[in-house]
């Protein structure tokens, strides 16, 4: 019997010895007292069997018959083995008219032990992250492709950094064609230029941002690391240190940024009537005051962490492409399809097979440095980049590795 029969027993026990009413027992079990007077009646007569339910321990009468469970038990052996169970019943409905439910089908195969065991990982345990106490300690950054002009103009990305301290949408946000490596440095300029530089970025481990790459050229494997993205090396010559996430969970607060702007920035974008990316981009400072006196909050310590920029520090050419290239004897370089022609330097000296730094800016300019001193700059026929220079690749990564390099050569 179960814990509600014994109850039950119990209660109609009481009522017999007449240390109860039929009243007070109907009211303890939420019965009717002549269904009280009913239940006492089977008791006398049949003893406390008669409390238990007449179907239990009964077989359903909607329970498929026995030649059917074993048809499927046949089938699910021989010439369906190996399937799961939603292929399987998918098959005897297709294949032989046995209209069974997917649950029916693994409870039979569970009870003859062929049902085939489904390995779940545990969920991973994850936690809200606190906030970083001091505006600018870290900073996250990332692109959003979205309508974000609707149907009166091109679809785009807005790419843009949020303060993890306050919430705060940064200066520097733009809307894009797509995510760029200029996009990302225009963001940085501006980001350092306004706030100053940030202790720490967080970022997604997009190829703009880092190597996802397994090819690696001699010089590389001869110091032990490959050579950074654009952004990477821009982020390194600041002193930011790049954090990189390792799922979209892990940079939730501006993950929520892009669904609160979705939102509230498409609509003031269709307010405003504005139809292309220069005029939405123009609009985004006026927002970003309104959307921070909304959203943002004070942080825990009131001191920033931002670093100035230090003095003497060119974020043109921090910010910019970068490459380096080897001087033809007629003192010009090329790159990207281009001739830039060197001037010659003091008392008509040539640098005729140096190795230079080229810097393309963002305004579509080109530097050339030599050890920090700048030859020349020019202004090219193209205009503002868009993406990263070209990077030389290998067929196939060479086998050989950095660690090789560490054992002893004799």
């Amino acid at each position: 019997m179960s814990q509600r029969d014994l109850h039950r027993y119990h209660t109609l026990r009481l009522v017999r010895e007449r240390r109860l009413t039929g009243a007070q027992a109907a009211a303890s079990l939420g019965l009717t007292e002549r269904h009280i007077w009913w239940l006492l009646a089977r008791l006398r007569e049949k003893g406390r069997t008669a409390l238990v339910h007449g179907n239990r321990d009964r077989p359903s009468g909607r329970r498929l018959p026995k030649p059917t469970q074993q048809q499927i038990l046949t089938l699910a052996r021989g010439p369906y083995a190996g399937l799961n169970t939603t292929h399987l019943t998918e098959k005897l409905q297709a294949e032989h008219g046995l209209t069974v439910s997917r649950a029916t089908v693994h409870r039979l195969l569970r009870a003859a032990g062929g049902a085939r065991p489904r390995h779940r990982r545990p969920p991973r345990h994850r936690a809200r992250r606190p906030r970083t106490a001091q505006a600018g300690h870290l900073v996250l950054w990332d692109g959003s492709p979205h309508a974000w002009l609707e149907v009166r103009g091109p679809r785009c990305c807005l790419v843009g950094a949020l303060d993890d301290a306050t919430g705060a949408l940064l200066p520097g946000a733009a809307c894009v064609p797509a995510e760029a490596t200029g996009s990302y440095l225009r963001l940085l300029r501006t980001l350092v230029g306004t706030c100053g530089i940030p202790g720490a970025l967080y970022m997604d481990r997009h190829g703009i941002f880092r190597r996802n790459d397994d090819a690696w050229t001699l010089a590389e494997e001869l110091q032990g690391r490959q050579e950074p993205t654009q952004v990477g090396r821009a982020l390194a010559a600041l002193g930011i240190e790049a954090i990189y996430a390792l799922s979209p969970q892990a940079k939730g607060r501006i993950e929520r940024l892009w669904g609160t702007l979705q939102d509230r920035l498409v609509a003031e974008l269709r307010l405003a009537g504005l139809t292309t990316l220069a005029a939405a981009t123009a609009f985004l400072p006026a927002f970003t005051g309104a959307f921070n006196a909304r959203f943002a909050r004070p942080p825990a310590d009131t001191v920033p962490a931002w670093r100035p920029v230090p003095r003497g520090l060119d974020l043109a050419r921090v910010c910019s492409l970068y490459t380096a290239a080897t001087v033809l004897n007629d003192n010009t370089v090329r790159t990207q399809g281009l001739i830039l022609q060197i001037p010659p330097g003091p008392g008509g000296r040539g640098y005729a097979q140096a190795r230079v730094e080229v810097r393309q800016l963002l305004d579509g300019t080109w530097r050339i440095y030599h050890q920090d001193r700048l030859l020349a700059t020019l202004v090219a026929p193209t205009g503002p980049p868009q993406h990263s220079l070209r990077r030389r690749r290998y067929p196939t990564a060479s086998p050989r590795r950095p660690e090789i390099f560490n054992e002893p050569l004799f």
